[in-house]
């Protein structure tokens, strides 16, 4: 068992090395702040600390600063090359392991320090990616934190090769929101009609109001219908139990266009999804701000299915840290995929392994797990403007940057976007090919 020194034992200090050794290297370990117990530790050793312990040869990791503080405040994180990787917190002196700090680095990352400080939000009150330092460094597509600790394990393992470390297995996970789960069926007279309104006045678009019409008298299949669709590829290729479908539960509204809870339609449909893959509520626009709302999405969910739901996604990805993290909380929802960007693919705390959320306001580390996702439809045709070539291999290379770490790619499809129809027309070649790649060896 490897022990690790600390000089002193903060939260931070606690969360990151548990983060580092346990979620990702898979190691046993202990962490001890007594010298002498140290000292005459048999085994395998590290000292993270800003001096190495006197009369002592374990190997040093010079740490510092941000895990031994509880203030939110600028870094001095500077970004530089090593080995072929970019590094944060660079430490110096000729006796530490590594010339960065990889725990401060990770905690960096994993915490998202940066949003915590004076920023520049979208119109959605989101925090960019181009905000970010993995953006404007270079290294957004790269699991840096899970390289960074794979950094230390090589280290650690040349000075103790009998060091055991668990092997980590490549997962696929695939996620599907639920934004509008019709494009014309069970959506009440009112909205029926003045969305034929809408086509033939505005629009002036007989197609579409013929193709409305025709749904309607049950002579076509609706468009956003996708869900067969998606269950049959998921059989062909990856079982249920890494598929989950988040459903939106909130109000008509300008930026929540859901199907209403109270559809019989909609209900059986949801329950239909939930004998074959997990569920999730699709926290509405306003949501992570209001908490009764919340409550009350969830729980007209909970109701539906006759289960509790412990997993979520944030509509439109609109959330503020910690708050809205803090209210899954106190709701028992204690699984969160939200985290990711929307205009840009890639991985936005650093890592493609699913790590407990640190709450730097309470500084403490939540019950709340983070399962960051690596690409979502909607980026590339909606921010990017790419083709479905040109998504493909942008996605190929993210599923490899996560294979090659043995990690987690997790993946956000639309159902409405998988309809092959309107401004999606020829984009399941994505979803398709997504499937088909990640069951590869």
């Amino acid at each position: 068992m490897l022990l690790i020194y600390v000089p002193k034992l903060t939260n931070r200090a606690g969360y990151t090395i548990n983060v580092v050794m346990r979620n990702i290297l898979q190691t046993d370990f202990a962490i001890t702040t007594d010298v002498h117990a140290f000292k005459s530790h048999g085994g395998p050793r590290l000292c993270y600390a800003l001096r190495p312990v006197e009369g002592c040869d374990a190997p040093f990791q010079k740490a510092a600063r941000i895990l031994f503080e509880t203030s939110i405040e600028e870094q001095e994180c500077h970004c530089f090359d090593f080995e072929g990787m970019k590094v944060l917190f660079p430490v110096y002196g000729y006796d530490t392991v590594l010339p960065f700090d990889p725990f401060a680095a990770s905690f960096f990352m994993l915490s998202r320090y940066e949003e915590y400080l004076p920023h520049r939000k979208d119109e959605h009150g989101r925090f960019l990616a181009s905000e970010s330092i993995a953006y404007r460094e270079g290294f957004l597509q790269s699991a840096v934190v899970d390289r960074w600790a794979f950094m230390l394990k090589d280290v650690l393992v040349a000075r103790y090769p009998e060091l055991q470390f668990r092997a980590r297995t490549f997962m696929f996970e695939q996620t599907v929101d639920i934004d509008a789960a019709y494009c014309y069926l069970h959506k009440g007279a009112f909205r029926t009609v003045t969305g034929l309104m809408r086509d033939g006045i505005h629009r002036h678009d007989m197609d579409e109001i013929w193709h409305r019409l025709r749904v309607l008298r049950g002579k076509e299949e609706d468009p956003y219908d996708t869900f067969d669709y998606i269950l049959d590829m998921s059989r062909k290729y990856v079982p249920h139990s890494n598929l989950i479908f988040f459903a939106l539960m909130g109000d008509y509204g300008i930026y929540d266009k859901p199907a209403s809870p109270y559809c019989n339609e909609f209900r059986q449909l949801l329950q239909h999804l939930g004998d074959y893959a997990k569920m999730g509520v699709h926290g509405s626009y306003y949501s992570s701000e209001e908490p009764a709302r919340l409550e009350r999405e969830i729980q007209r969910l909970s109701d539906i299915l006759h289960r509790p739901i412990v997993r979520n996604r944030f509509h439109f990805l609109r959330f503020n840290l910690p708050y809205a993290y803090r209210n899954l909380v106190q709701r028992s929802v204690l699984h969160d995929y939200s985290m990711g960007y929307a205009e840009h693919p890639g991985f936005r705390c650093g890592t493609c392994t699913t790590v407990p959320f640190f709450d730097l306001n309470s500084d403490q580390e939540s019950q709340l797990s983070m399962h960051p996702f690596v690409v979502m439809d909607a980026t590339f045709n909606r921010y990017m403007r790419v083709s479905p070539d040109e998504a493909v291999k942008l996605t190929r290379a993210l599923m490899d940057e996560v294979r090659e770490v043995q990690g987690t790619f997790s993946c956000v499809f639309h159902n409405q976007n998988l309809s092959d129809d309107f401004e999606w027309k020829g984009w399941r070649v994505l979803y398709e090919d997504v499937l088909e790649y990640a069951t590869r060896q």
